[in-house]
């Protein structure tokens, strides 16, 4: 009788410089630190990627200790559905649900999405983003961008309505999502929507602080809300109601694919739209994602695109429409 191979775990951080800066509400950052999860096991390895969450508490180093604990429960034999209950949501579950569904796809011959009976996976039109800064630069960023369907747009917090009206002008053509990033205020609340609205933009995410959003369930919404700090998991979900039309569902919050699918499923037996979103990371980060994307009104998966350089058998984009991942890369 042939004993199962232990499973062996390793992780690392990894930086990834962006091509110029990013710039949101919280601030601007030239670099993308990334924690990467690698199991091995019979001689397969599968591949993780996460991006810790400042705005959570997250940090590289802490990430990876975390998910430097999970070594010796994954060599007695955690797998993916045990890992949900071992860990709290967040970056470190993340990478390690992914590296676990990568290696029992490859363990198994098949690609990931047939294993949990999903779609496989199409082409889809990815936003792009314009950082935060004046309603000149932004206007500037957008025209270089306005060949683009679909840009997302940073905002944070006064003069954004110049800026949503600089950056529509730019591009006339292209729609237009905003994410405020908790920027907003009650007392601006109404006049951002307004402008919003008038420049014809298609989702708002997250425009209050999450905790304190309860003004959105008592003004008239003129274009659809879509929560991002304001909702984690599955458990977040049923809060929402009555506050936002869509829900913009990350891995790294989520705690990974396992989760992310099941939260999928769940808002949209609710009623919300699905947005997929992302940090600022490598293809390997968007894989997974790719398949929550298949359901999705909104894509927002350019990660990579924002990056000076990506991974090897990276995400194949083409403009904005990115494509399914291959199996040398994830899956």
């Amino acid at each position: 009788m042939t004993s199962t191979p232990s499973r062996t775990l390793s992780t690392r951080i990894e930086r990834w410089p962006i091509a110029g800066s990013f710039t949101i509400s919280r601030g601007a950052k030239t670099e993308a630190v990334t924690v990467v999860a690698e199991v091995s096991q019979g001689g397969v390895t599968g591949r993780g990627e996460c991006v810790p969450y400042p705005r959570y508490g997250e940090t590289p180093e802490a990430t990876l200790q975390a998910m430097q604990a999970m070594a010796e429960p994954l060599a007695r034999g955690l797998d993916r559905i045990a890992l949900q209950a071992a860990m709290r949501p967040g970056a470190a579950r993340n990478a390690l649900d992914c590296a676990l569904s990568d290696l029992e796809a490859k363990a198994a011959g098949q690609r990931i999405w047939n294993l949990l009976g999903r779609p496989a996976p199409t082409p889809c039109t990815t936003a792009y983003t314009i950082s935060l800064g004046t309603p000149a630069a932004m206007a500037e960023a957008t025209a270089r961008a306005a060949h683009r369907p679909l840009l997302k747009i940073k905002l944070g917090g006064d003069g954004d309505s110049e800026r949503i009206a600089a950056v529509r002008k730019a591009a006339p053509k292209s729609e237009l999502i905003v994410d405020a990033n908790e920027a907003w205020t009650e007392d601006s609340l109404a006049a951002n929507l307004a402008a919003c609205a008038d420049a014809g933009v298609i989702l708002i995410e997250q425009p209050l602080p999450a905790g304190n959003d309860e003004a959105l369930a008592r003004i008239k919404r003129p274009v659809a809300v879509c929560a991002d700090e304001s909702v984690h998991d599955r458990a977040s979900l049923e809060g929402l109601r009555g506050r936002y039309d869509a829900v913009n569902i990350k891995l790294d919050k989520t705690g990974g694919l396992t989760e992310a699918l099941a939260m999928a499923d769940a808002a949209r037996a609710i009623g919300f739209e699905i947005m997929i979103g992302c940090m600022v990371a490598t293809s390997l980060s968007m894989a997974p994602a790719m398949l929550i994307a298949q359901a999705a009104r909104f894509v927002d998966l350019d990660g990579p695109l924002l990056l000076a350089r990506d991974r090897d058998h990276g995400l194949r984009y083409d403009g904005s429409m990115i494509y399914p991942p291959d199996a040398a890369l994830w899956g």
